[in-house]
Order: C-alpha cells, then sequence, then structure tokens
C-alpha cells in the first residue's frame, strides 16, 4: 500500500509559488527522503499533507484517504516533528506528553522507553533545556504513540552525534515494524544514513526521484595520482566523465572522475607506472549540487520563492507536534 500519494499538488500563496504539480508516492514500511534548497517547496508540501494547508489544486492522499483541514482522525496516525518548534517555556517536558497525548487521544506507548534511549529528562521545564534537549522533546512528543506514518523535518537539529546514532536507531526499528517515514533534511549524510529512495524538488516541482543507490552512483571521486614518470594532463582529461585535470609538480595529476567511469579510470591508469593513488569519494551533498548546477544551467539559489514566504503563517503552524 502506498502511504502517501500526490496527484498534481499545487499550493501558491497569493501570485506565490509555494508546491506545483507535485506527484509521488511513498510506499509503506519505506523511508522516503524529500530534498530540496530553501523555498524549493519542502515545507508547503508537509502542510498539505498534514491537512495543515489546502491546495490550490490537486490532491493527497494518506492511507488512501483523502487529505483535509479537519482529518483528526487521519492525523492520530502520524507523527510529526517540525522544523522549529514551539512549546510552553513554563511546563516541564512530562507535562508536555501528558498535554499532546491528551490531545491526541492515542496511547504514547513508546513515551519511557524514549525517554530513557534519549537521555531526556522530563522534569525539566522548558525554558531550562538546551536547543538540543528541545529537540529529544519534540522527537519524544511526535514519535511516543508509535505512529504509522513519521514526518519529520530536520529531525536531528542541535543534537550530538551519539543523540542522533540513537534517532537514526529508533527509525530503523520502527521502518522494521512496518511504519514508514518521510524525511525532510538539510544534513544530506542524515538522508544517506536512513533513507531508500530520494525525491528532489526543485522550485516547487519534483525534479527527479530515485533510490539512494543510485543517487550515490552518479557521486563524484576526486583523484590525486602519483606515477613513476612525467605525465600528461591529457592523458587522463582524455577519458570519458573526467575533468578538471590538473598537474602538481611533474609526475602527480589530480582529475574529478562523475559517474560509473572508475572503471575506464583505472584501465587507463594501468597504462603507466603508478607509484601511489588516492581517491576520495564526494559526499552526497557534493552530488545533489551537482544535480541542481546540472539543471538547465540554472543556480539554485535562484528559487524565488520561499518556505517562509508567508512568516506569520510559519510562526504559526511550524510549531505544532502532531
Amino acid at each position: 500500500m502506498d502511504v502517501i500519494t500526490t496527484e498534481g499538488l499545487t499550493k501558491y500563496y497569493g501570485s506565490t509559488r509555494g508546491v506545483e504539480d507535485l506527484t509521488m508516492t511513498v510506499p509503506e514500511g519505506s523511508v522516503y527522503g524529500f530534498l530540496g534548497p530553501n523555498g524549493a517547496g519542502k515545507t508547503t508540501t508537509i502542510r498539505c499533507l498534514l491537512g495543515m494547508l489546502k491546495p490550490t489544486r490537486g490532491t493527497a492522499q494518506l492511507f488512501g484517504t483523502a487529505v483535509n483541514l479537519d482529518g483528526s482522525e487521519l492525523r492520530r496516525r502520524i507523527g510529526y516533528v517540525a522544523g522549529e518548534v514551539i512549546m510552553f517555556e513554563k511546563e516541564t517536558g512530562r507535562w508536555h506528553m501528558e498535554y499532546v497525548s491528551g490531545m491526541r487521544g492515542a496511547k504514547p506507548s513508546l513515551a519511557d522507553e524514549l525517554v530513557e534511549r534519549f537521555e531526556f529528562d522530563p522534569s525539566k521545564r522548558v525554558r531550562e533545556l538546551s536547543k538540543g534537549n528541545k529537540q529529544k522533546l519534540a522527537l519524544i512528543l511526535g514519535m511516543m504513540h508509535d505512529p504509522e506514518l513519521l514526518i519529520l523535518d530536520e529531525p536531528t537539529s542541535g543534537l550530538d552525534p551519539l543523540n542522533q546514532e540513537a534517532v537514526y536507531a529508533v527509525i530503523d526499528e520502527r521502518v522494521a515494524a512496518g511504519r514508514t517515514v518521510f524525511l525532510s533534511s538539510h544534513i544530506l549524510s542524515e538522508v544517506e544514513r536512513v533513507c531508500e529512495r530520494v525525491g528532489i524538488i526543485r522550485a516547487g516541482r519534483l525534479a527527479a526521484e530515485e533510490s539512494v543507490h543510485s543517487l550515490l552512483a552518479k557521486r563524484l571521486r576526486e583523484l590525486e595520482v602519483t606515477f613513476a614518470e612525467p605525465v600528461e594532463p591529457a592523458f587522463l582529461a582524455s577519458v570519458p566523465g573526467v575533468d578538471k585535470v590538473e598537474r602538481i609538480g611533474e609526475r602527480t595529476l589530480t582529475a574529478r572522475a562523475k559517474g560509473d567511469v572508475i572503471d575506464d579510470v583505472i584501465k587507463r591508469l594501468a597504462e603507466k607506472t603508478v607509484t601511489d593513488v588516492e581517491i576520495e569519494l564526494a559526499s552526497l551533498e557534493d552530488v545533489f549540487l551537482e544535480f541542481y548546477r546540472a539543471q538547465e544551467g540554472e543556480d539554485p539559489s535562484d528559487d524565488s520563492a520561499s518556505d517562509a514566504e508567508t512568516p506569520a503563517r510559519d510562526d504559526a503552524e511550524g510549531g505544532e507536534v502532531r
């Protein structure tokens, strides 16, 4: 079953684009990464999925049911952690857990386990918490009722590496139990760590969709090769998919290899005596940026709209935990 389905989903704020003609599906039991720069339409999409915004046109369905602004029954099956969470500063973490459980009408079956695993002290008031501990509380509130669908917007913001790993472990376990995760993140190492498939949104439209494995197969490789004798840059530059070849001294070349060309590079190097070689894999972030640069020669910073186009709406809605 597809847990998330959108068909031509479009949202405009007056004449300003939020998201346009977005069509995608997220199957049950998967972790789907939703990538794009600020202003691409990620937050608008999430708010439409949650019934917080009414689309200008198109449809969104969760669990085969159309999303609407009064979808309390549907949202009970969802856990949502917003990118910016607003809480009651004078109240404790435990108070928030009881308050949200009452509003949601769902038993917080995982609350005690998450408190322990995230090493969170629920007796402290929110105003006494660090940014990282506020994020832990937001995660507990979003995940404690063991939702069938987790929608996470920058879920590990402010967490140290150990706590990030604790969050990833919980995500892995919930997915193994059949849950579905929709993850929007700027931390591309996070996407690489937990996601199976990614959608890349650009200027409100879904520009690409593929598996993380396929995307990483396109990653760049930075090469530094030292030969036993002087070699001209053309020796490597003539290999398809290799560019930015430069010579360091007489016997060392540096270059960039794009895509699945490493076998061709190795065969070319075998024609000479190599005394040293270093190959550094580019990160998913580098792949992502390269993808954006390649799109019709456009600059991602040219996106005219922003997910913060309507600051008042962001302040009011962005802090909800469902």
